[in-house]
């Protein structure tokens, strides 16, 4: 998805320590956050894998850890956007943390579906961006907003799935306010949203053939609803909901 925003945006190649910075960044983030990561209602074979393997979860935490130090040096001059990134990507997993200061974080509203798809929006797309030093163009922002949108539609399903054990856990989110109604609309609304964000890219040159790849992943999103709020398994979220949110980046790069 760097690699995407580059290339598309930018037409030229990722900057290569910020492609390992993510890389080891998302191995850390990831595996703290599923350290922490307990019981849950739903049948789940990666939980039990978790529980099970929680010294590999470890393992990869350190691993992760050291490699974005590093890349995190190498990119010292952009220290403040990096550190940002981290923080936010730390919020996300905060209220996991068995502290009273951090588990109040649970009794923020709204809290980690926006943070998770903040996060995905500000590395892949808006760090790309900045780190290259190009002045900021309209069309950046209509990208930005069209993948905040298909991220947070996509998190959107997951919190659906996960709202009895964010309820169980005392976690509040959008998700858990409203009624399978009220969830529907809001997932529609992003979808639209996406979609118009990505249209209007048309007017700044983007051809009809990138639009297309770029909507794909929206469109599988939409069909998958009905679907994905009545089974939960962790292929369906983990493999095909997660994949979506990277298959336009992948299609382009194959085509």
């Amino acid at each position: 998805m760097v690699n995407q925003s580059s290339r598309l945006l930018l037409q030229q190649p990722p900057n290569i320590n910020l492609l390992f910075f993510v890389f080891f960044s998302t191995i850390c983030s990831y595996s703290f956050h599923w350290y922490l990561t307990g019981e849950s209602l739903l049948p789940s074979p990666r939980i039990e894998w978790t529980k099970q393997y929680r010294t590999i979860i470890l393992l990869l935490f350190f691993i992760g850890l050291i490699g974005a130090a590093i890349f995190f040096l190498l990119l010292i001059q952009f220290w403040y956007l990096l550190l940002f990134a981290a923080v936010i990507t730390f919020l996300y997993s905060a209220p996991k943390i068995p502290h009273p200061w951090l588990r109040a974080l649970r009794k923020v509203a709204l809290g980690k579906t926006i943070f998770l798809a903040i996060v995905w929006t500000y590395v892949t797309t808006i760090l790309p961006i900045v780190i290259s030093v190009e002045s900021w163009r309209t069309d950046f922002t209509f990208f930005a907003i069209s993948r905040f949108f298909l991220v947070y539609a996509i998190c959107i399903l997951f919190d659906y799935r996960d709202r009895e054990d964010d309820k169980a856990a005392g976690i509040r989110s959008l998700i858990t306010y409203l009624d399978a109604k009220g969830i529907a609309r809001l997932f529609v609304f992003s979808l639209l949203v996406f979609a118009a964000a990505t249209l209007a890219l048309l007017y700044f040159g983007y051809n009809p053939p990138t639009i297309a790849l770029l909507l794909v992943p929206g469109i599988i999103t939409a069909g998958l609803y009905k679907y994905a709020t009545r089974h939960f398994s962790d292929m369906l979220y983990y493999f095909a909901l997660d994949g979506l949110m990277a298959l336009s980046a992948l299609l382009m790069l194959i085509l």
